[in-house]
């Protein structure tokens, strides 16, 4: 794996809510370590993204992904013998993981159980620290809440649901768990991920009403397609001093540009680039939100307009988030250097026109978030 640039991202680091912890505003994700990702160059793309100033990483015992009963927990360990590896790096990095939901369709997750109790949430993150070879976990993160909501393709709040899944921990319970992680020493910061404005919100009630642990920060989709948290989870986050950080922001690879050319994501004719991406490798993504028709008609739509005023779609869908005041730190996840790079670079994006960010929004009036 060869390099294409050096420059040093070094802008000023922002506190995560109301804590202490404050962090790069580029955050390197490593779900592709140990699926797509070799562990050598995993190694070489952490090595790298750390020359470049870029000190945050975020992971989770559930990675890589797409997740299997064969590499469930690769990635950590991947990470674990890079520090191992490197004496010294571990402090110069801050770590994110994060303790999987309800593991429906995947027994192998710690049993298959359908709760996340205070004794799982305790040997998970147990389990993560001996993984990842470190002390303590910088921000520890519920992967998926412990109930139904509206996420990963699904439109709407369906109470049956919810009834059926209804877990035997309640919020309170969870967050009591992960407040003894903190008490304990062994994580500094606790967080959500794919939450619902509700959910966020009665974490910080609770932990306000019992004296717990606050959540510091809501990890979400968010991208030029998937713009829900525009729709009431900016404002709660706001007013709750609580910090989003921000995955797929290249929509899954599809606001890169690379698949724009291809009649279908099964393309025999597409360029080797599209070939290699995730959405063409792995069938199970084609039926998904990130390859759902609409979306990739709305991709184009952006990726159009990006070239339109003289830049890469890649740069235009990073800068949407990178000069975003919704976004703490935003997540980039790369196969290479050359991907790695590609995404650093676009930090020196110029700012967004207010004449761009009017077409942007005209076209989510049109297609609005295809990929939520």
């Amino acid at each position: 794996m060869q390099n294409t640039s050096s420059q040093k991202i070094s802008p000023e680091k922002r506190a995560l809510g109301q804590s202490g912890l404050k962090v790069h505003p580029i955050c390197l994700g490593t779900m592709t370590f140990g699926e797509q990702v070799n562990e050598k160059d995993s190694h070489a793309i952490l090595a790298h993204s750390l020359e470049r100033g870029v000190d945050f990483m975020d992971t989770a015992e559930m990675y890589p992904v797409p997740p299997t009963a064969e590499k469930y927990t690769v990635t950590e360990t991947i990470i674990g013998n890079y520090f191992k590896a490197n004496p010294g790096a571990r402090s110069k990095w801050t770590v994110a993981t994060k303790v999987a939901g309800p593991a429906r369709g995947m027994d192998w997750v710690r049993g298959g159980s359908l709760d996340v109790s205070p004794a799982a949430i305790q040997e998970a993150c147990e389990c993560s620290l001996r993984r990842l070879q470190t002390d303590v976990i910088d921000l520890y993160q519920i992967h998926w809440p412990v109930r139904h909501v509206p996420a990963f393709g699904i439109p709407y709040f369906v109470p049956e649901l919810d009834k059926e899944r209804a877990s035997s921990t309640p919020i309170h319970g969870q967050l009591e768990a992960l407040s003894k992680l903190v008490k304990q020493g062994k994580v500094r910061t606790i967080g959500l991920s794919n939450e619902s404005p509700y959910g966020v919100m009665e974490f910080v009630r609770l932990a306000q009403q019992h004296g717990l642990e606050r959540i510091v920060s809501v990890q979400n989709p968010y991208c030029l397609t998937n713009r829900i948290v525009d729709n009431g989870l900016d404002e709660v986050m706001y007013r709750t001093n609580v910090s989003l950080l921000a995955y797929s922001p290249l929509g899954f690879g599809v606001l890169t540009g690379k698949y724009d050319a291809m009649a279908s994501l099964t393309d025999a004719n597409a360029s080797a680039e599209a070939k290699a991406g995730r959405m063409a490798i792995y069938e199970r993504f084609q039926q998904q939100r990130w390859g759902r028709p609409e979306h990739l008609a709305a991709a184009r739509r952006y990726n159009a307009l990006a070239q339109a005023h003289g830049m890469t779609p890649t740069q235009l869908a990073l800068a949407f988030c990178y000069q975003n005041w919704r976004v703490a730190s935003t997540i980039i996840g790369v196969t290479s250097l050359q991907q790695l790079d590609e995404c650093l670079d676009a930090w020196h994006t110029p700012p967004l026109s207010q004449e761009l960010l009017a077409q942007i929004d005209s076209i989510r009036w049109e297609i609005r978030d295809p990929a939520l």
